[in-house]
């Protein structure tokens, strides 16, 4: 077991470890992360693989184009989520949590994982996964992320 590193400064939050930590252990999440005292908090809607910008109700047509495996919707979730991250005035290393809903999480938490480790590049949020029957857009959705982010203050 590795001692307990000190806070750590990523962009506008720090990331805290206690007391177990290992940095041998490969994990998708932190346990805690802290903003900084000038950082706006950012609430970024639900991400997935499906156009972000579609009409209610759903016409199931306008999904038909999105990818139907988890390895194309991851792509065009997080791409979604750069959009959102960027018109926020947020970088990838801003996001501070992810809530994570999986229709499918033995078959996909793996890959979604391996995305999001590439996609981060080395950051890691604090974040929670949860299982669900379905999703409100379309049935053939296989996961969707809430996200918040820590946006420099003014």
């Amino acid at each position: 077991m590795s001692e307990v590193p000190a806070p750590r400064l990523v962009g506008n939050a720090e990331v805290i470890h206690h007391e177990g930590y290992d940095e041998a252990i490969n994990s998708p999440f932190v346990p805690a992360i802290r903003t900084v005292s000038n950082a706006r908090l950012v609430f970024i809607s639900g991400v997935m693989g499906a156009p972000v910008y579609h009409d209610h109700p759903h016409d199931p047509a306008v999904f038909d184009a999105m990818p139907m495996d988890a390895a194309g919707q991851v792509v065009n979730a997080f791409h979604h989520l750069d959009l959102a991250l960027q018109a926020s005035g947020c970088e990838r290393h801003d996001v501070v949590n992810m809530i994570r809903f999986f229709s499918h999480v033995d078959e996909d938490q793996d890959v979604v994982n391996k995305y999001q480790k590439e996609w981060f590049g080395g950051h890691i949020p604090t974040s929670t996964t949860v299982e669900v029957v379905r999703f409100a857009t379309d049935p053939r959705l296989r996961f969707e992320f809430h996200v918040v982010a820590a946006a420099p203050g003014a």
